[in-house]
């Protein structure tokens, strides 16, 4: 089955989608491997007509930084974007570095979630080694990136929906 394919297959409840937008922030660091992500993600965009960005930042420890100063440089601009997703992908070394910086992005991005009006997909590859980061990119493990641009467009949809329903 063709990436497209299985896209087509995981996009149920994706609806009203109209004036979306999303962006992308994805770091330099594991540049091949989150260069890939970030463009799954523009293939399920770009196939469901969302506009996006792009923003890069050296490592996954400043995802949950320029997540933030995105809202809060948009805010009052009418270019908020309806979901933000941050890419990174943090590989294991021989020190504990590894799992400072996974609890870090991971708080950070859940923090997020928490307090900002909008979405932040977490798309960050926590793995042991460089196989499994591209087994995520389209192998046994699925396409990481495309799955957090459709987690964003069935997220944009839920609260779109949900405010529907309140009103």
């Amino acid at each position: 089955m063709s990436i497209h394919n299985q896209t087509l297959l995981n996009d149920a409840g994706i609806l009203h989608l109209e004036g979306a937008s999303v962006v992308i922030v994805y770091t330099e660091w594991n540049d091949a491997v989150v260069g890939e992500l970030a463009a799954g993600c523009e293939r399920v965009l770009d196939q469901h007509q969302v506009r996006h960005t792009k923003v890069r930042v050296p490592g996954s420890f400043e995802l949950p930084f320029a997540c933030k100063q995105i809202w809060e440089q948009t805010k009052g601009t009418g270019a908020q974007p309806s979901a933000i997703v941050a890419f990174g992908c943090v590989i294991r070394g021989e020190t504990p570095h590894f799992d400072y910086v996974c609890k870090a992005v991971t708080d950070g991005i859940l923090q997020l979630n928490l307090e900002l009006p909008v979405p932040v997909i977490f798309g960050v590859l926590t793995v042991n080694n460089e196989e499994q980061a591209t087994d995520r990119l389209g192998g046994a493990h699925g396409h990481k990136g495309e799955e957090g641009a459709l987690t964003a467009l069935k997220m944009i949809s839920f609260q779109r929906q949900l405010l529907k329903s309140i009103k």
